[in-house]
């Protein structure tokens, strides 16, 4: 499925506020605001509010699927805005799909 492109550069959040830290391992392919994001990356989450009753229990990172099937970066799929976030919990739950507010519009990728 074709999409825009994510880079350092986007805006992604846990469905509950909480902001991913967008960090990469990919060194040397850059998209017009930053480098591009890898399916393999893992995104850690900071300043989730989500609480189960009373009990505090934040999003801690997101995990990728579904990254650009026809396009690789050191032979890693980039992500694309429609890639499949999972919001994992500390204890190892998945609390929900990645929310992509902001992104770069100029390149996109299959």
């Amino acid at each position: 499925m074709p999409g825009t492109l994510l880079t350092v550069g986007s805006t992604i959040m846990c469905p509950h506020g909480g902001q991913a830290q967008l960090v990469t391992t990919n060194a040397n392919v850059f998209g017009p605001d930053g480098l591009l994001l890898l399916e393999s990356d893992i995104h850690p989450i900071v300043g989730c509010p989500f609480t189960v009753g009373s009990k505090y229990s934040p999003c801690v990172k997101i995990t990728w699927s579904a990254g650009a099937s026809k396009l690789k970066v050191g032979g890693k799929s980039p992500l694309l805005e429609t890639s499949a976030g999972k919001c994992i919990g500390a204890e190892g739950a998945i609390q929900g799909a990645a929310i992509v507010a902001v992104t770069q519009s100029k390149d996109s990728a299959q």
